[in-house]
């Protein structure tokens, strides 16, 4: 079924590899203009993009400061005349036990993770109210179920983000701007990469309903249904869960001497 989403502009941010890129090729192939925003723009993410026929530029920012964030719609709407799309992707790790969590990497996560993403929303969403058009997808976490020690932090930011798009959704419902939330669990990331590797290479596939971790183009058919007008013109403030169903089990990972041994 065609998606209707051909000739649009979409700015994704953390968009230069893993779940944002992913998203971002998908929506290429369905004629999606795509702006990557990344700390660490990746020059082949953008050859990769335009070889499908659209146009693709990158953006270097930094979405923990506001300026920056500023910055990025404000050189956003120097290149394209429209934002259709905004997806807020990007995400970090800076994991503590709970008591041993530092005031440094604690605004670290909350700015990176949450803060970026309200401020990046007002951000489209100031423009999306002018234009009287627009849809904002926001990437969310199956940490909100599956408490995992060390995590506390981040699984904070991603509760605070799932709470966000509500009230977003509410709010945008009258300028007919829809919001929602696509929630992906264990995927092959340069994000999962850097924790434990037993969380990876044992426990996330024994939890994993599907016994298998997912790949991030896997993503790419649903953040497509819901960032399209034509396949989900009803559906504004709803969560797509896509995760091999993980968010039914927990996460086992550490055993009891471990986690003494952390905040010891």
């Amino acid at each position: 079924m065609d998606s209707c989403l051909k000739g649009k502009n979409a700015l994704i941010t953390g968009s230069s590899s893993g779940i944002g890129k992913g998203i971002a090729i998908a929506l290429a192939k369905e004629g999606v203009n795509i702006i990557v925003a990344s700390r660490n723009p990746d020059p082949n993410v953008i050859k990769e993009i335009q070889s499908l026929g659209v146009m693709a530029t990158s953006l270097s920012i930094d979405v923990s400061k506001e300026s920056q964030i500023t910055k990025m719609f404000n050189n956003t709407m120097k290149k394209i005349s429209i934002l259709d799309l905004f997806i807020n992707n990007v995400a970090s790790h800076w994991d503590e036990p709970v008591t041993k969590i530092t005031t440094k990497n604690w605004f670290k996560v909350i700015n990176t993770n949450l803060t970026s993403c309200i401020l990046a929303c007002r951000e489209a969403s100031r423009l999306m109210i002018a234009q009287k058009t627009g849809n904002i997808l926001i990437i969310g976490s199956t940490a909100t179920w599956n408490p995992l020690a060390g995590e506390a932090t981040y699984r904070i930011s991603k509760v605070g983000v799932s709470s966000y798009m509500e009230t977003l959704a509410v709010e945008l419902a009258p300028f007919g701007i829809r919001v929602n939330l696509l929630t992906p669990g264990g995927f092959n990331t340069p994000m999962l990469d850097k924790l434990d590797p037993r969380l990876k290479n044992q426990t996330v596939k024994r939890e994993i309903p599907l016994k298998r971790l997912g790949n991030t183009e896997e993503l790419g058919p649903s953040a497509i249904l819901l960032l399209s007008d034509k396949l989900s013109p009803y559906t504004t403030g709803s969560e797509l869960v896509v995760d091999g169903g993980l968010k039914l089990r927990p996460l086992p990972i550490f055993n009891n001497n471990e986690l003494i041994k952390m905040n010891s």
